[in-house]
C-alpha cells in the first residue's frame, strides 16, 4: 500500500514539474517573440527606393540634408537676417516635418585624394614626408570615431497613395527653395545616403560616442 502511495506522488511531483517547465518555456517564448516584434516595429522599414523610404505602416518618407554653415563667418547683422529669412519662409508651412541631426566620422576622402594628388606631382621629399605623416594623422582620427561632423536632414512623409511620389517630391523642392532663399543650400537625398541614413539612428554598429 505505502508503495502505491509514493508512486502515485511521484506521478503527481512529475506532472506539476512538467507542467511548471512547460509554462517556463512558453513564457520565456512569447517575451522573445515580443522583443523581436517590438524591434520590427521600431525599424519600420518595408522599402528603400530611389529617393523614398516605405514604411510597415503605409507611410512613404523623404529626406531632405541640410549643407552645414560656418556661422562664425557672418557678423551678428548677417546672422539675424538669415534668422529672419527663414523664419518667414517656413512660417508659410502647412504640413508636418521634422529635424533629424545625427553624428557620423568626418569624410576624410576629399582631402585624402587632395593629398595624393600633391604627393605624386612633388619631387620634393620633404614635402612628400609632411604628406604622407599628414595622410596618416588624419586617417587615423577618422577610423577612430574621435572626429565626427553633425549631419542635418528634414524628413517629410505622407500617407502612401498611389502617385503620391510626385506630390513629395514637389513639397520637399519647395522645402528646399525656403531654406535657398535664405543661402542655405539642400538637396533631396536618394538611397545609398538614405541606407546610411537608417543605419545611422537605427543600427548601435554605426553609433559614434559623443
Amino acid at each position: 500500500m505505502l508503495a502505491i502511495i509514493m508512486l502515485v506522488l511521484c506521478a503527481i511531483a512529475g506532472a506539476m514539474a512538467f507542467f511548471y517547465l512547460r509554462q517556463n518555456k512558453q513564457g520565456e517564448q512569447e517575451i522573445k517573440n515580443q522583443h523581436q516584434v517590438t524591434a520590427q516595429e521600431f525599424v519600420n522599414v518595408k522599402d528603400i527606393h530611389d529617393r523614398f523610404l516605405y514604411t510597415r505602416d503605409g507611410q512613404i518618407i523623404a529626406y531632405i540634408k541640410i549643407h552645414p554653415i560656418s556661422i562664425d563667418l557672418f557678423s551678428d547683422s548677417e546672422k539675424e537676417q538669415i534668422c529672419r529669412v527663414l523664419t518667414a519662409e517656413l512660417s508659410s508651412l502647412q504640413n508636418s516635418f521634422k529635424f533629424l541631426a545625427v553624428s557620423r566620422p568626418v569624410d576624410i576622402t576629399p582631402l585624402i585624394n587632395e593629398y595624393t594628388e600633391l604627393l605624386s606631382e612633388t619631387t620634393d621629399q620633404k614635402q612628400k614626408e609632411l604628406l604622407r605623416n599628414e595622410m596618416m594623422e588624419i586617417s587615423n582620427y577618422a577610423t577612430s570615431g574621435e572626429v565626427i561632423e553633425r549631419n542635418f536632414f528634414i524628413m517629410v512623409w505622407r500617407k502612401y497613395r498611389e502617385g503620391i511620389e510626385q506630390d513629395l517630391i514637389k513639397e520637399c523642392r519647395e522645402m528646399i527653395q525656403k531654406y535657398e532663399n535664405a543661402n542655405i543650400q539642400c538637396e533631396l537625398i536618394e538611397e545609398p545616403e538614405i541606407i546610411r541614413l537608417c543605419n545611422l539612428i537605427n543600427n548601435p554598429a554605426y553609433s559614434y560616442y559623443e
